[in-house]
């Protein structure tokens, strides 16, 4: 079963300047002259890891990753106090790749995303085809309303419902009545810290626990670093309310657009954040795409069978020109 490649560490990296008071931060390693491949995180408001370049084999990959507007080392950053999420949006994000993609001069490059760096994968893809060489795809999500129902309204808590009570407790009763994401959109944009810090950790903390099919504390803690969580928590419901800026169903309707784009989608059985269903309905959308359903494994790139499905996918891509 395969496994990260070894550590490594950026060869060059630096701030893009993408307008609308935003800079991204962007870094790259592996061979500079190398197959160009662009791996997105999720969340939206994750961030990358040095973990993530370690998903493809540095002898042979020009690696680049980047944080997206508002959170990893980019800025401003969601957290401060006056945070402004206006100016990003999923077009604004799609947006920044191409600039990126102009700014390192990479006339084409594979695409990675999980989660929402699925979504993102899929807006670019859609977009601009021309510029894909390949997409690697994992833990489909395409912020339609019934996957923002599943999760976020109250359809794990069938699953998780001791989890679920966490998510709850920042909520007050008479917010409880209508749209938990609402309820969230005020809490985490009001200027108290005493009310946006505890509501910023308890979205963050209930995302991650459900990540992963057996508990992992240490990525909850990490989630629900008070910093991380607020920013996290802020740009991720500023997508959802706004349904990611999305005509409906659209990233399904435009999928034949990427026919011609050789691509391998990983989902894990018991997905509990984004379920199996997404990547069905976008395979049968997709036909051309493959397929690969991990039977133990849950959401995270990490767990054993995506990792090992995820670093297949780059090596055998890996070797097309």
């Amino acid at each position: 079963m395969r496994t990260l490649y070894p550590e490594i560490e950026p060869h060059a990296h630096g701030m893009l300047d993408v307008g609308d008071g935003q800079s991204v931060y962007w870094e790259e390693s592996g061979n500079p002259d190398g197959k160009p491949v662009v791996f997105l995180h999720g969340g939206p408001g994750g961030g990358t890891s040095p973990a993530h370049r370690r998903l493809f084999d540095p002898a042979v990959y020009r690696i680049v990753l980047f944080d997206q507007r508002g959170c990893g080392q980019s800025l401003p950053h969601a957290s401060s106090p006056d945070a402004d999420l206006a100016a990003n949006t999923t077009w604004h994000l799609v947006a920044d790749i191409e600039r990126l993609r102009e700014a390192l001069g990479i006339e084409r490059w594979q695409v990675l995303g999980g989660s929402w760096g699925s979504t993102l994968a899929l807006a670019y893809a859609e977009t601009h085809p021309e510029r894909v060489t390949e997409l690697v795809l994992r833990g489909i999500f395409m912020l339609r309303p019934s996957e923002l129902e599943w999760f976020y309204e109250g359809g794990a808590s069938a699953i998780l419902p001791d989890l679920w009570e966490s998510f709850l407790a920042p909520v007050p009763e008479e917010l409880r009545g209508g749209s938990l994401i609402a309820a969230y959109h005020r809490l985490l944009n009001d200027p108290d810290p005493a009310v946006h810090g505890p509501a910023g950790v308890a979205w963050s903390t209930w995302e991650a626990s459900a990540l992963t099919l057996l508990p992992r504390p240490a990525l909850v803690e990490a989630f629900a670093v008070p910093e991380y969580a607020l920013a996290f928590a802020r740009i991720e419901n500023h997508y959802f309310v706004h349904g990611g800026w999305f005509e409906p169903s659209q990233l399904l309707r435009d999928a034949p657009r990427l026919k011609d784009i050789p691509a391998v989608i990983v989902h894990g059985r018991y997905d509990l954040c984004t379920p199996l269903y997404n990547a069905w309905d976008l395979h049968r959308a997709w036909p051309e795409a493959e397929l690969e359903i991990i039977p133990d494994a849950g959401h995270a790139f990490d767990e054993p069978g995506i990792l090992d499905a995820l670093i297949r996918a780059t090596d055998r891509f890996g070797q097309r020109l």
